[in-house]
C-alpha cells in the first residue's frame, strides 16, 4: 500500500508537475501532470500513471500506444511542489513517436530538430500527432 501522507503540495486543481527521467541515463523524457489518485496508483501499481488535463482523466503511459513506463524512483523536490519520476521507458515517451518530448533546441536564430522520431505516431496511436 503505498503512503498516503507523503508531504506533496498539490496546486488549487488538486494537481502537482511530474518530471520523468530515464534512470539509467539520466535522459529527460517528459513532462506531465499528477494529482493524488495517480500518485497513489503509480506507487501501487509501478507503471506511471498521470493525470490528463484535456481528457480530464487518467493517462496511464503506454495505455494506447504501448510505450510504457515503469516508475524505478519517485522523488519529491524540496519544496513537495514538483516531482521527478525516475522511469525505465519502452520506446517512444512522446506523442509524437520521439524517444523524449525535449528533441528541439533554440540554435542561434531557429528551431533545430534534435532527432528523428522512433515510430509514426499514426501507427502508436490510430492518428497523427
Amino acid at each position: 500500500m503505498p503512503p498516503t501522507d507523503l508531504p506533496i503540495k498539490y496546486d488549487a486543481n488538486g494537481l502537482v508537475p511530474a518530471i520523468a527521467q530515464q534512470h539509467d541515463t539520466g535522459e529527460v523524457l517528459m513532462m506531465a501532470w499528477m494529482n493524488a489518485a495517480s500518485v497513489a496508483e503509480t506507487l501501487a501499481t509501478g507503471r506511471v500513471c498521470y493525470w490528463s488535463r484535456s481528457r480530464n482523466g487518467f493517462w496511464r503511459k503506454g495505455e494506447t500506444s504501448g510505450q510504457v513506463q515503469t516508475l524505478v524512483d519517485l522523488r519529491i523536490d524540496c519544496d513537495g511542489d514538483t516531482l521527478l519520476l525516475m522511469v525505465d521507458q519502452l520506446g517512444a515517451a512522446c506523442h509524437t513517436g520521439q524517444r523524449t518530448c525535449f528533441h528541439r533546441a533554440v540554435r542561434h536564430d531557429h528551431l533545430e530538430t534534435l532527432s528523428e522520431p522512433l515510430a509514426d505516431p499514426a501507427t502508436l496511436y490510430g492518428q497523427p500527432a
